[in-house]
């Protein structure tokens, strides 16, 4: 793990910088451009898991305040996994989740 903090430019002794660090996660969209994302959770729902993201947001761009919730897709081996788009009940729910999950850390509005 030390050649990979090195590798990452962190000082070995801030753990928290190295958390800091593995939370943000990189996406492709459908153009090819590198989205990054930070990792807010993993949710278990009706044997399927999904990721909650919270867009990074770059100088200029407007904070929405919305997460981006994806189905976590692994291949026949479960070595590797992409992430895909929901777009149904599964969708709510988990959102739902996430919502009771975190009801003291972030301040949700009743809009969908």
């Amino acid at each position: 793990m030390s050649d990979e903090r090195d590798e990452l430019g962190l000082d070995l002794e801030d753990e928290d910088e190295l958390e800091e660090v593995s939370n943000i996660v990189f996406l492709n969209d459908e153009q090819g451009n590198q989205l990054k994302f930070e990792f807010l959770d993993l949710i278990g729902y009706e044997g399927d898991d999904y990721v909650v993201l919270l867009p990074v947001l770059e100088d200029g761009d407007e904070d929405t305040g919305e997460v981006v919730i994806l189905k976590v897709d692994k291949d026949e081996d479960e070595e590797n996994e992409s992430y895909v788009a929901v777009e149904d009940e599964a969708l709510r729910a988990v959102f739902q989740i996430f919502k009771e999950k975190f009801a003291d850390e972030f301040n949700f509005t009743d809009e969908d």
